[in-house]
């Protein structure tokens, strides 16, 4: 089971040369760029954590790719995604997120089948991930 979420999901994992040039696109396009990690990747949970702050002055990809690099050592075994936020409008709205670290293996989903009044059939997407607890899921 892979994870398919953001921009990228469907083609291989990034080299962290592709990841670097996606950044530098964001930062001259003036969008600022934030770091985020979770260990519950359910497609309904958009609010991941936040590592470190937004990054709104950057100019340079290295200080972005750093901020990865420590997100990837002190959770090597959670989802994380780097977002790029335009605020040009004056509204800030999502831009490109795209996931730069996966742990390993990615359990997936299970896809439960309720019956409820008369004929009628509900579905919900549980993720295997929450089958333990918060900080336990991918140890």
């Amino acid at each position: 089971m892979r994870l398919t979420q953001g921009t990228f999901s469907f083609l291989p994992d990034l080299s962290d040369d592709q990841i670097s040039n996606q950044i530098e696109y964001c930062l001259e396009n003036g969008w600022a760029v934030s770091v985020e990690y979770t260990d519950d990747p359910h497609p309904r949970n958009t609010y991941w954590e936040m590592f470190g702050n937004p990054m709104f002055d950057l100019r340079d990809a290295a200080g972005v790719m750093k901020e990865v690099s420590a997100a990837r050592t002190t959770f090597p075994n959670h989802y994380i995604k780097v977002n790029a936020f335009d605020a040009t409008r004056g509204v800030e709205s999502l831009r490109l997120s795209f996931i730069v670290n996966r742990p390993d293996p990615e359990p997936g989903f299970g896809l439960v089948r309720q019956e409820v009044d008369g004929r009628a059939i509900r579905y919900t997407i549980r993720a295997y991930a929450t089958d333990q607890p918060e900080g336990e899921r991918y140890q």
